[in-house]
């Protein structure tokens, strides 16, 4: 007799899944065509529920434990094969094994680009990644809505569907948002918590839970970065120097990622012009300020008080002073007084005053 035959002649006494996968999500036990002897033992270990189906039925539904199998623990299963009074008889029935646990860093992605309206940019096409971690949160929902007969179901059958429910949503909540693309990956956790909470419902449809998800990254079309990057450039060049020094460090890494690429020439080429194109930028700044040296300061403003009528007024300037003097209001009997001076003089006295009443013309001749 082969083992095959073997085992369908034997009854099942010990029915338990060790899982050694990480993926697997379901699974159903192997009877090989054998009935579950009574009183058989089960074993439902942590992140695990074991669901009995009878003939197409869900029956019963055990936790994480150890259990004997009679009519006591499997009323459903007994209401439904007429177990009134109890079985001393070997029974068959289905029984699936659910992976409970966490299943973390379930990918997603946009496979195409979409569209959004920007306030800065227009119609713009974007593209977003991340990541999502999900759980069975019903058991029973799960069996009926997703697993069907299949005897062993991965993360990989239901990715695609989750992927897509992932990103109608997801495209959604960018649109609803208003968020201005340039303040986008700031904005990654309210963006993600958002979806979250929209996706809740969606995933309760199968049964299952998503626990987590997360925005990786939005980015935009290539020739649209090109042009900011280009911009943040152009707003550098108010410091070339650090511009310049910017340019020689990537210059320089790239080299050293690339050491073979094109050969070793061209990365010294490169870095000679960047070299020159520092040392040129040094020499423009140095040539400014010796010009800023160079230039004189201006004059200092001589300012003067004046007594008007035993009133002291000022300071004024000479230009001041000149225009008072035309108008009479200063005579070169007028005292003045400036710092440095030790005590109060007449206009007259003063050279840089007096000087200014020469420039009067003197009264018109009377009429003849």
């Amino acid at each position: 007799m082969g083992l095959f035959s073997k085992l369908k002649g034997e009854l099942i006494d010990v029915i338990e899944w060790l899982d050694s996968s990480n993926d697997t999500i379901a699974y159903r036990f192997e009877r090989y065509g054998n009935e579950i002897k009574n009183g058989a033992q089960l074993t439902v270990r942590e992140s695990q529920v074991a669901v009995f189906v009878n003939e197409g039925k869900i029956a019963d539904v055990f936790p994480p434990g150890r259990y004997e199998l009679t009519t006591k623990n499997l009323p459903i299963l007994t209401t439904l094969n007429a177990w009134m009074h109890g079985f001393n008889s070997p029974f068959k029935a289905e029984v699936y094994f659910l992976n409970t646990k966490k299943f973390t860093n379930q990918k997603w992605g946009t496979p195409n680009v979409f569209y959004v309206r920007d306030a800065d940019f227009g119609r713009v096409s974007l593209r977003a990644f991340g990541t999502y971690t999900m759980r069975i949160d019903d058991p029973v929902k799960f069996i009926k809505e997703v697993l069907g007969t299949s005897g062993d179901f991965t993360t990989d059958e239901i990715a695609g569907e989750l992927r897509n429910l992932i990103i109608t949503q997801f495209i959604d909540a960018v649109g609803e948002s208003k968020i201005p693309l340039l303040d986008m990956a700031q904005n990654y956790k309210d963006i993600s918590e958002f979806c979250q909470k929209k996706l809740g419902e969606e995933f309760k449809e199968y049964g299952l839970e998503i626990t987590k998800f997360l925005v990786s990254s939005i980015s935009l079309p290539e020739k649209l970065q090109e042009k900011l990057d280009e911009g943040t450039g152009m707003n550098m060049l108010g410091d070339m120097n650090k511009y310049s020094q910017m340019k020689a460090a990537d210059a320089m890494e790239g080299a050293a990622n690339n050491p073979g690429a094109g050969g070793g020439m061209e990365g010294m080429m490169g870095m000679a012009m960047m070299q020159q194109m520092m040392n040129q930028n040094q020499m423009m700044q140095n040539q400014k300020q010796q010009v800023q040296q160079n230039v004189p300061p201006p004059p200092p403003v001589t300012q003067y008080f004046v007594s008007v009528n035993g009133q002291q007024q000022g300071p004024f300037n000479t230009d001041t002073l000149k225009q008072m003097i035309t108008q009479g209001q200063i005579t070169k009997e007028t005292f003045v007084w400036k710092q440095g001076m030790s005590g109060w003089a007449k206009a007259a006295d003063v050279p840089e005053i007096a000087g200014l009443f020469g420039a009067v013309p003197p009264p018109p001749p009377p009429p003849a």
